[in-house]
């Protein structure tokens, strides 16, 4: 049986520092916030988001074809996309070591400090690369209860009892602007849900995809923050709420 769909809440923030306003021929990448020591972000999180946002990345190989100038156009094959995500091994190897964990920018001044080294705006520039996105958070259980006993007899197999579980998951993510220098902002979500597993004869689930939930707000409003408008000033937005029931 297919598992129904539990109550979640959902909760988006943004804070703006900076306008922004990409365009199709720029792109962005993601990345984990670097973590010397815990958890950090999940890859399969990092490669929803991306697929959520345009659908396509650059390639290792639309990278090296455009550096050897035998590729004509590597963003000709995506259409009707308001920007592009590049693949951020790519990015992270073209920088080495400088975005490894223990040599990452994580605040305003390391930025700066990473984008004044010999050769990382040439390089910024020749990539197509407008906004590092540093991605946080992780998903996590933060709750759970009840207990399923299941046995096989004579009369055949089955289930009893009711298990329960409650999941988080909660992620910034931080814009830093290439070619302005700057922290545009941050865009975060928050979303909570209680899934359950029903034992009546046969396991009933009822789940709560709280991740994938996460994702998808967290890209809409990522993908609003990047585009911007024409009339944008820089100051922060007011929180977003909203509510999911899936």
């Amino acid at each position: 049986m297919s598992g129904m769909a539990g109550c979640m809440t959902a909760k988006i923030e943004e804070v703006r520092d900076a306008p922004t306003r990409i365009t199709a021929n720029e792109a962005v990448v993601l990345l984990a916030k670097p973590h010397l020591e815990g958890t950090g972000t999940e890859d399969k999180f990092l490669d929803c988001l991306e697929r959520e946002l345009v659908g396509e990345s650059f390639s290792a190989d639309h990278a090296s074809a455009k550096k050897s100038g035998k590729d004509r156009d590597p963003r000709s094959n995506i259409k009707d996309k308001p920007f592009q995500v590049y693949a951020d091994d790519q990015f992270v190897d073209a920088f080495y070591p400088w975005l490894e964990p223990s040599t990452a920018p994580v605040n305003p001044q390391g930025f700066s400090t990473f984008l004044s080294r010999p050769g990382v705006s040439e390089r910024v520039s020749s990539l197509g690369v407008r906004f590092i996105v540093w991605v946080d958070g992780v998903t996590q259980k933060t709750d759970g209860g009840g207990s399923i006993a299941c046995a096989v007899g004579p009369g055949g197999a089955g289930c009893l009892g009711l298990g329960w579980w409650e999941k988080q998951s909660d992620y910034e993510a931080t814009v830093w602007d290439l070619r302005d220098g700057v922290s545009a902002g941050t865009v975060s979500t928050d979303v909570k849900g209680t899934s359950v597993m029903i034992g009546a004869v046969a396991p009933i689930p009822i789940i709560s995809p709280v991740q994938s939930t996460a994702c998808d707000r967290l890209a809409n409003q990522l993908r609003s923050f990047l585009v911007g408008a024409d009339d944008e000033d820089p100051v922060n937005a007011p929180p977003k709420q909203t509510k999911a029931a899936e």
